[in-house]
């Protein structure tokens, strides 16, 4: 089986992505994406007062990488909780790559 891009680090802080799970039926390739969840990230951070300013809410943003695709976008996140009950272990990280089809590396 080919290897994803899931040991990537965030570009913000440094800090290595975590792999989350995904709502069932949601269209991606795998059930799970690459995180931040530092509450010290810049991107994270700063997304607080950038989400209030232009749009009123209080909400923020994480680093997030589609391990297939390689492409980066924000994770919204509506509270410093958020989705962390979602983060895989690499026990069960392990299981789910062991059982997916052959997954093309890209280039992230």
């Amino acid at each position: 089986m080919a290897e994803t891009k899931h040991d990537l680090k965030c570009p913000h802080c440094g800090q290595m992505l975590s792999p989350f799970g995904l709502p069932e039926s949601g269209g991606w390739e795998l059930p799970f994406q690459l995180a931040c969840f530092n509450d010290e990230c810049s991107y994270y951070s700063r997304g607080w007062g950038w989400m209030f300013e232009r749009f009123g809410v209080r909400a923020s943003y994480r680093y997030r990488v589609d391990p297939v695709s390689g492409q980066a976008s924000p994770l919204p996140v509506w509270s410093p909780t958020a989705l962390r009950d979602r983060i895989l272990d690499d026990d069960t990280l392990e299981n789910i790559l062991s059982t997916q089809d052959v997954i093309p590396e890209q280039n992230c």
